[in-house]
């Protein structure tokens, strides 16, 4: 059992290491060393399902409060596949960015320890966006039409609507950010 077991971690070690050619992450964004997103074309049930105990434990806390909040942060007709390919992390980053503020804000106080796998596995996914973002060439393209638009709008709420408005966005945006516009960022030019 013990050699079983060293054998496995000495086969993942030279794996890892280059020595033993492994298999190749799909949806890699063109000229992007280090930008490895298709390890999020689906997420585990077991995260999946954190992340809808979290939004279910919000909703409930949600109709003993009265709130108005104006038009939606994250429409529905928002798709990233109206983006061109270089966009999709682009746009997705500065979501899950304003999504990890949030529940970051709302984990130190409401919702505690419901929080801390979902947090765990939003940094993970930003920690590895902002991979593939810083890796575009500086002198590339700039966010123009659709996509500097909805930077705006994005860096713009942080600013203007309030907490209990950011946080019902987010919450609602939830599951949405991770089953759909994370699975198409993670699958590239196949999202169409």
């Amino acid at each position: 059992m013990a050699v079983g077991c060293l054998l496995v971690l000495m086969i993942m070690a030279l794996t890892r290491a280059g020595a033993v050619p492994g298999p190749k992450p799909l949806g890699v964004l063109p000229d992007a060393s280090g930008c490895h997103l298709a390890q999020f074309q689906s997420l585990s049930p077991q995260e999946l399902q954190a992340f809808r105990r979290a939004k279910d434990t919000f909703e409930e806390s949600l109709s003993l409060k009265t709130w108005s909040c104006r038009p939606r942060l994250f429409p529905r007709t928002w798709d990233l596949q109206q983006l061109q390919v270089w966009e999709r992390p682009v746009a997705l980053e500065a979501e899950v960015a304003l999504t990890l503020k949030v529940l970051e804000t709302m984990a130190d106080s409401s919702l505690g320890g419901i929080l801390d796998q979902p947090l765990h596995t939003l940094r993970h996914i930003h920690s590895e966006l902002q991979a593939c973002v810083g890796a575009q060439p500086p002198a590339g393209p700039q966010p123009r039409g659709r996509l500097q638009q909805r930077l705006r709008r994005l860096h713009e709420a942080a600013k203007k609507e309030s907490l209990s408005c950011l946080e019902a966005s987010v919450m609602f945006n939830l599951l949405r950010l991770l089953t759909r516009d994370l699975k198409c960022v993670a699958s590239g030019d196949l999202c169409v």
